[in-house]
């Protein structure tokens, strides 16, 4: 009779590793017993953490509510591989899953106007006695999906670099941009510099079709926005 070899998980190939599966393929790809088998991390004697996560997953027909109910002493008794280090992984992880599901999803605020960049921003930077650089990435809804500083300066100005600017935009998976930022002075007015790095920004948009929808300048009692005074 031909023994059987374990096969760790190292011996795979590359594709079929869990860890390099979901760096590959990403997170959607991987099924709950290689999504448990990541948690656990190893298996034992007899079997790798996937194999191990298959057979836990089994005893609870597969089904991810039941595994919820199992206590941290069921899993160490029942199953021989998982310690107290491991089921108090497991147990956590699958709390976590039920506190995100009981949670509400946080809704965005949708860019509408001018206006409702300068509400976002009054509040950050009206007050500042430096200029600082900011930018709204958002999605094709014009949904904000993230705000960032960019640059943070003096009294007369900062130095926006458009590099990062677009690196951000890229990695968030933005379809628009906003630049937004603070004249200390109270005027309210454009520089020269604020024309050219809002030409610079339009057009690295542009060729990377991440569309600069506007530049708006805040102080603390006005604002100006290039898209509503017609100089973009």
């Amino acid at each position: 009779m031909e023994n059987k070899t374990k096969l760790n998980i190292k011996d795979w190939a590359e594709e079929d590793r869990p860890r390099e599966k979901m760096l590959l393929k990403g997170v959607s790809a991987l099924s709950d017993a290689e999504l448990l088998g990541i948690l656990i991390g190893s298996g034992n004697k007899a079997e790798t953490a996937v194999e191990l996560a298959q057979r836990i997953l089994h005893s609870v027909s597969n089904n991810l509510n039941t595994l919820g109910k199992l206590e941290i002493k069921d899993l160490i008794k029942n199953f021989n591989g998982i310690g107290e280090a491991k089921a108090i992984t497991i147990s956590a992880a699958l709390e976590l899953g039920r506190r995100r599901k009981s949670s509400e999803a946080v809704v965005q605020p949708q860019i509408t106007s001018s206006e409702s960049v300068y509400n976002i921003f009054h509040p950050v930077l009206a007050d500042l006695k430096h200029e600082e650089v900011w930018v709204l990435l958002l999605n094709k809804a014009n949904k904000v999906i993230k705000k960032l500083q960019v640059s943070k300066g003096g009294i007369a100005g900062t130095v926006v670099d458009v590099r990062v600017i677009m690196k951000e935009a890229i990695d968030s998976l933005a379809s628009a941009m906003i630049l937004c930022h603070n004249h200390p002075s109270g005027n309210p007015k454009p520089s020269g510099e604020d024309d050219t790095i809002t030409r610079r920004l339009k057009e690295a948009g542009r060729i990377m079709d991440i569309h600069l929808l506007d530049h708006i300048i805040v102080c603390d009692h006005s604002y100006y926005s290039y898209i509503d005074k017609g100089t973009f």
